[in-house]
């Protein structure tokens, strides 16, 4: 059963109010809601979706916003990503668009004198492992050399992917000495002859 809590961890404005009223007024069910989710939440990639939420069709661990005359469900997962997280909507003679501004919906990035597998961590997380996600692939950090020699794993669809080499080189490599100059060399000890399900 979805948990009701006050309205404190997230604002939706009066204009946003009234654009999420006039929505649901022209859907022709009765007790429809709306539903927010966060996918990719802590990452580069993040992304906030509202969609109309048909009456039962709520997670049972979702979050109860309970308004004067709607319902908006947030998914439990998203609850941290959108902490503080502010709902408007500008009009215009166009229309108008709905803006989410959440200050915790991509994570924070590592401080400064955090340690560089910490910070090569986080623009995996946030940068490459996103993208790599559209084939089925991600890729970890076994170890950092101490000669900035960084080694590397790959998984998923990227294990046994005949363009892992190029994905590292031109991908993977590329982000990382952008980030980091530091690093002499990313090296790759995956052995892809043992790849499950390899994208193709």
């Amino acid at each position: 059963m979805s948990t009701t809590l006050s309205h404190d961890f997230i604002e939706v404005t009066q204009a946003a109010k009234e654009h999420f009223r006039s929505l649901l007024n022209k859907e022709d069910v009765e007790g429809m809601s709306l539903r927010m989710c966060v996918a990719n939440a802590g990452t580069a990639h993040a992304d906030v979706s509202i969609t109309f939420c048909p009456p039962g069709e709520e997670e049972p661990s979702d979050i109860r916003l309970c308004f004067e005359d709607f319902v908006l469900f947030v998914a439990r997962t998203s609850k941290d990503a959108l902490n503080a997280a502010i709902v408007d909507f500008k009009g215009d003679r166009l229309g108008g668009q709905l803006s989410i501004k959440a200050p915790y919906l991509k994570g924070s990035a590592p401080d400064p004198d955090s340690s560089l597998k910490e910070r090569i961590q986080y623009v995996i997380d946030s940068e490459i492992n996103p993208n790599l996600a559209s084939h089925g692939g991600r890729v970890s950090i076994v170890d950092i050399l101490e000669e900035k020699i960084v080694v590397l794993q790959f998984g998923g669809g990227c294990h046994g992917c005949g363009m892992a080499s190029v994905t590292l080189k031109h991908g993977i490599e590329k982000t990382l000495k952008e980030n980091f100059p530091e690093i002499i060399e990313i090296r790759d000890i995956t052995d892809h002859t043992t790849g499950e399900d390899p994208y193709y």
